[in-house]
C-alpha cells in the first residue's frame, strides 16, 4: 500500500467513526467544499425512471445533480423527482457551446447558442438553481485569439439583461478550448463585465495541464461560484498522451486537493463540488461519492 492509498484509507475509517457525531453538531456549512452533486450523463442505470435515479444518487450520498441544457426529460418528471427526494438541481450545463461557440464568424450560429443560454436561464431557475455553465468560445486554426474575445465578450454582453431578470449567473469555464489558458486572463475576462452575474466554474483537474489548481482559486479569488471535481496525472500525460491524463481515479492524480482545499477556504468559497469524470453503474457512482468524500476530508 503507498502513502497515498494508506492516506485514503485511514480517512475513510475514520470519517466513518466521526460520521454520527458531525452530523449531530454541524449547523453551518463550513468553508470549502462541503456539498456534493454529479452531471445527469454520470448515471448509467439502465432501465431506471428519473425518480428511480435521483432516488439512487440520494442513496449514494450525494446532494445534487446538474442537468444539461437542452435536454429530453419531462419537466413534470425532474420537478417530482427532485421534491420527492431533495436532491438539489444547483445549476445546468449549456451543451451546444461546443458546436454552436461564441467565438464562431457565423451570427447564426451565435445566435442558437444565445438563445438556448436563454432557455437555460428559465430552466435552472425553475429546477430552483443559480448557474448555467457556459464555455465561452473556441480558439482554432480559423479562429483567432482576439476574434474568440471579442465575439464571445459582445454575445455574453447581450445575456445579462436576461441573467439579472432570472437571478441566474453564467459559470465560465475552461475546457481545453485553446482559451483563457491562465489565471490572469481568466480574471481580467470577467472583471471587464463588471457585473455580479458572470463569474468563473473552476474545474480542478482542467487546469493541472497548464498550471496549479490553487493557484487558479487564489488568483480568481470570489469570482469562483462552481467547482467541477476531477483529476489529472501529469505522468500519464507524458507517458501516454495528454488525453490520458484525466483516466486516473479521484485523489490519484495530481489536482493536490489538499491545496485545493486550504485555497478555497482562504478566498471564503463555501458550497459545491460537482464530479465530472466517467460515470457508470450504482458500485462506479459509490466509489465517485466516496472519493469526495475523502478529497473534501484532505
Amino acid at each position: 500500500m503507498n502513502r497515498r492509498s494508506f492516506m485514503f484509507t485511514s480517512l475513510a475509517a475514520s470519517m466513518a467513526v466521526g460520521s454520527e457525531a458531525k452530523c449531530a453538531t454541524k449547523t453551518l456549512a463550513p468553508l470549502g467544499l462541503n456539498k456534493k452533486s454529479l452531471k445527469w450523463g454520470m448515471i448509467k442505470e439502465d432501465g431506471m425512471s428519473v425518480l428511480d435515479k435521483f432516488k439512487l444518487v440520494k442513496d449514494l450520498g450525494f446532494d445534487g445533480i446538474e442537468l444539461d441544457w437542452p435536454n429530453p426529460l419531462n419537466e413534470k418528471e425532474i420537478l417530482d423527482a427532485r421534491d420527492k427526494t431533495g436532491i438539489e438541481l444547483p445549476g445546468v450545463v449549456n451543451s451546444l457551446h461546443w458546436k454552436k461557440p461564441f467565438s464562431s464568424p457565423d451570427s447564426t450560429v451565435r445566435k442558437e447558442l444565445s438563445d438556448s443560454m436563454i432557455e437555460a436561464f428559465h430552466k435552472t431557475k425553475l429546477y430552483g438553481g443559480n448557474t448555467v455553465l457556459l464555455v465561452p468560445a473556441k480558439v482554432d486554426d480559423k479562429v483567432r485569439y482576439d476574434e474568440a474575445w471579442e465575439r464571445s465578450t459582445a454575445e455574453i454582453k447581450k445575456l445579462l439583461p436576461e441573467a439579472e431578470k432570472t437571478g441566474i449567473k453564467i459559470a465560465i469555464e475552461n475546457v481545453w478550448n485553446n482559451f483563457l489558458l491562465s489565471p490572469m486572463e481568466a480574471a481580467n475576462y470577467i472583471d471587464q463585465f463588471d457585473s455580479e452575474m458572470i463569474g468563473w466554474y473552476m474545474d480542478v483537474g482542467n487546469v493541472v495541464r497548464y498550471g496549479w489548481p490553487d493557484q487558479w482559486i487564489r488568483i480568481l479569488g470570489n469570482r469562483i461560484i462552481k467547482v467541477d471535481i476531477k483529476d489529472y496525472s501529469r505522468k500519464k500525460q507524458t507517458d501516454e498522451g495528454i488525453w490520458e491524463g484525466f483516466k486516473v481515479l479521484l485523489g490519484d492524480g495530481d489536482a493536490d486537493y489538499a491545496k485545493v482545499n486550504v485555497a478555497l477556504k482562504e478566498i471564503g468559497y463555501s458550497g459545491w463540488g460537482s464530479a465530472e469524470v466517467g460515470g457508470g453503474d450504482r458500485v462506479r457512482l459509490k466509489e465517485i461519492s466516496d472519493r469526495m468524500d475523502m478529497l473534501y476530508a484532505l
